[in-house]
């Protein structure tokens, strides 16, 4: 299981290979529906169903089943070596099914659901709440934040209408929406129990962790379906829970809203993720560190330890020592507040900065770079497949045995047309017979055409047949 905790297992929906994508041939605007007003609390009669709060959410949330056929390459007795001499061992194929949520947000059939949904999937399914049925494809899908969009073919659908994910608060009533353990359409009530829960589940990817906590039940198939408001609108994509016996025991995470839709229209519009870049380190302002600059011992914000040269905060004009006490007028109090906010934002956007410089406050205006890596570079293998030397720190991060030698897959971009057969963390061990060893050596074994690839996934060795075209 991919995420977890050192303490306690994480329970997620469905494990998966790869998180796979579609080339965008033409950008689409979205036509979200999106209602940003806070809840109020009105002065009512007593409250004694939920129902009309639901029954429109139900339309919108569906099933996700998907099917991955697992070919395993059988162990050869050695009396029969000489009768298959150099020929490689023949093959088992088995089928995986997994089942998992999703959330209609397009009239026209976009669905938003977890990466590790459908991540590795060789075929997806997707059952409406009225009982229809359609093959669906991965648009695009982002390991990062556990954000997939599916694309099923129909017209007219009902939509989740989208609330402003930042102005929820601990205390709210939810209600979460999916289909737990294959029993059918369920919906469960609770709280909003904490915010920006980071819990270290997305750490192997170095992901983007917001979550919200819920105590609202949430089980395995519950992945990728709605955590909903009082109001029924959507505020976060159920994702996983923290648990000692696999089963709900009122620890759930949900990825907000707002953090999804960034990856939604970034999916759907470009076909890819591209996310913001300032280019500094910073550390959480102390009291003991404020007292040491001159300024408030209760101000919030973060230092910055270091600026990264010939980045967008060498040119704005960043220092280190300078406080970011907010961006875009929104306050950041930890690194992981500033990360996340930042990778929100598109390459080339200008934000604002409120920094305290010397005791003064100024603001300072920066343009966003791009994250490095996110095009083709001197380790790219394939178009949108990146691979790196198998270093000691890499086995550490990915658990690779020292029995296993090649090149780790680092990036997958969701537009390659390879995307759907390369997921992060596998190991190419050879390519055409030859091992490899670094991007250089994978490359000179390629050729034009079949190939024939072993590869070490999900704690297997396999093979993979990648027809490449020049």
């Amino acid at each position: 299981m991919r995420f977890r905790l050192p303490a306690l297992p994480l329970v997620l929906a469905l494990t998966g290979i790869v998180a796979s994508a579609q080339p965008q041939s033409d950008a689409k605007k979205l036509d979200l529906t999106i209602d940003a007003s806070p809840l109020v609390q009105t002065a009512s009669a007593r409250l004694v169903s939920y129902a009309d709060v639901v029954e429109p959410v139900q339309k919108t949330v569906v099933s996700v089943y998907s099917t991955k056929i697992v070919r395993q390459r059988l162990q050869m007795n050695p009396l029969f070596r000489e009768l298959f001499g150099d020929q490689a061992p023949p093959e088992r194929e088995s089928r995986e099914e997994g089942l998992g949520s999703g959330v209609i947000v397009t009239a026209d059939g976009y669905i938003i659901t977890n990466n590790h949904v459908v991540e590795g999937a060789d075929e997806l399914n997707v059952s409406l709440s009225d009982e229809r049925e359609f093959k669906a494809k991965v648009i695009g899908a982002d390991p990062k934040t556990d954000i997939a969009i599916i694309k099923i073919e129909a017209e007219g659908l009902p939509t989740a209408t989208l609330a402003d994910s930042d102005r929820i608060r601990v205390g709210d009533v939810v209600f979460a929406v999916g289909n737990p353990l294959g029993i059918g359409q369920t919906v469960t009530m609770g709280i909003v129990s904490a915010k920006g829960r980071s819990v270290g589940i997305l750490d192997d990817v170095q992901g983007y962790e917001d979550f919200i906590q819920t105590d609202a039940a949430i089980n395995q198939g519950n992945s990728g379906g709605a955590l909903v408001d009082a109001g029924g609108r959507l505020v976060g994509i159920n994702s996983a829970i923290l648990s000692t016996s696999r089963g709900n025991i009122g620890i759930g995470f949900a990825v907000p809203v707002n953090l999804a839709a960034s990856i939604m229209r970034s999916l759907i519009e470009t076909g890819k993720v591209a996310r913001g870049r300032l280019g500094v380190q910073v550390d959480p302002l102390t009291p003991e560190l404020a007292e040491a600059l001159g300024i408030k011992k209760d101000t919030r914000g973060v230092m910055i330890v270091e600026v990264v040269p010939d980045t967008a905060a060498e040119r704005a004009g960043l220092k280190r020592s300078d406080v970011i006490v907010s961006v875009n007028e929104r306050i950041v109090s930890s690194s992981n507040d500033i990360r996340l906010l930042i990778s929100q934002l598109l390459p080339g956007t200008e934000v604002a900065l409120q920094v305290i410089r010397e005791g003064e406050e100024v603001v300072v205006k920066a343009t966003l770079d791009a994250v490095p890596g996110e095009g083709l570079t001197e380790n790219n293998l394939l178009e949108g497949i990146t691979v790196d030397p198998l270093s000691d720190e890499l086995r550490r991060q990915l658990s690779i045995p020292r029995t296993i030698s090649g090149v780790a897959v680092s990036a997958v971009e969701p537009s390659s047309p390879y995307a759907a057969l390369f997921s992060e963390g596998m190991v190419i061990l050879e390519i055409n017979r030859r091992p490899v060893t670094d991007a250089d050596s994978a490359r000179e074994a390629l050729r034009d055409g079949r190939n024939l690839l072993y590869v070490y996934t999900r704690g297997a060795i396999r093979s993979l047949v990648v027809v490449v075209e020049r």
